[in-house]
């Protein structure tokens, strides 16, 4: 099941790299003055500055990432006629969506699918696969590229990494209060911090990002609904339906990077539990959230 994606894996190394940084440097400083409680003001202040600078870098650098990820190739000029329609069709629809033109950029795969990235609305990128092209009518792809645009337009990608902050500021913060409590009650160490307080704290931070990733998750999936919404706007109902039909029967399994696969517009199939870790609904929901809704 693809679960972590790009933005996530980035941000979640950003993190590891930092706390594990920040401990040999001695810069962590959570304890109050008598060295045996925590300072939970220093504690949030400190979770949130840091929680917020992995999700802000992984942010900044989610277009290039993606680039490098899946070798994805920025049309500048136009080689052929399908290059051509790409530019323009992105370009109309970029203008009436409110947002800059996005760099287009096609990526090879076999894989039916295409994703939006970019730390800014008016500076970001729509990516096709080869096997979309090769797989779709260009109705179909129309929609599919305004589905993509509206997910610029939305926010989707600076929305997410507030979210995503958040998230890491509770993590953290928990994650120690966590190590303390370990260090403290199981450990009996009356000052300072022992080896247990900084294992029990990387494994409960470890943990804990699974977990909230479930929110993250969530709004993944909402942020479809939304932009299956934008896409029949900008390319029509019937376009957005027959582009999610297509994928629907597309059987051949996602060939996006496990890091990218919350940006494709086509997700994964999974049921129970594994439903909360989904970066996208299934396709026949989608469906029928479209006809529903016009």
């Amino acid at each position: 099941m693809k679960r972590i994606v790009l933005f996530l894996a980035t941000n979640f190394a950003i993190l590891i790299v930092m706390s594990f940084t920040l401990r040999l440097l001695g810069v962590e400083r959570i304890l109050d003055e008598q060295g045996t409680g925590l300072d939970f003001n220093a504690l949030l202040i400190f979770s949130a500055v840091f929680g917020m600078a992995g999700s802000i870098i992984s942010l900044l650098i989610s277009k290039w990432m993606a680039k490098k990820t899946t070798g994805a190739r920025v049309i500048e000029q136009p080689r052929n006629e399908t290059e051509n329609w790409l530019l323009n069709t992105v370009h109309r629809q970029a203008r009436t969506a409110g947002i800059g033109m996005p760099e287009v950029a096609i990526y090879p795969s076999p894989d039916i699918n295409a994703f939006a990235t970019g730390a800014n609305r008016n500076n970001a990128l729509v990516a096709v696969s080869t096997g979309i092209l090769e797989n779709m009518t260009h109705d179909e792809l129309e929609a599919v590229l305004g589905h993509e645009v509206s997910h610029v337009a939305n926010g989707d990608m600076i929305t997410l990494s507030l979210i995503q902050g958040v998230v890491n500021t509770f993590v953290i913060f928990f994650s120690r209060v966590i190590g303390h409590l370990v260090d403290r009650v199981v450990f009996k160490v009356e000052r300072g911090h022992g080896p247990a307080f900084w294992i029990t704290a990387i494994i409960a931070e470890m943990v804990l990002a699974v977990l909230a990733s479930i929110i993250v998750f969530w709004f993944s999936r909402q942020r479809e609904f939304r932009a299956d919404a934008g896409g029949a706007g900008l390319a029509g109902k019937q376009k957005m339906i027959n582009a999610l039909k297509r994928l629907q029967i597309a059987h051949m399994p996602s060939q996006l990077p496990d890091s990218m696969a919350a940006f494709g517009i086509r997700g994964g199939i999974s049921h129970g539990l594994k439903r909360l870790f989904m970066t996208h609904p299934p396709i026949e929901e989608r469906i029928a959230a479209l006809e529903n809704q016009f």
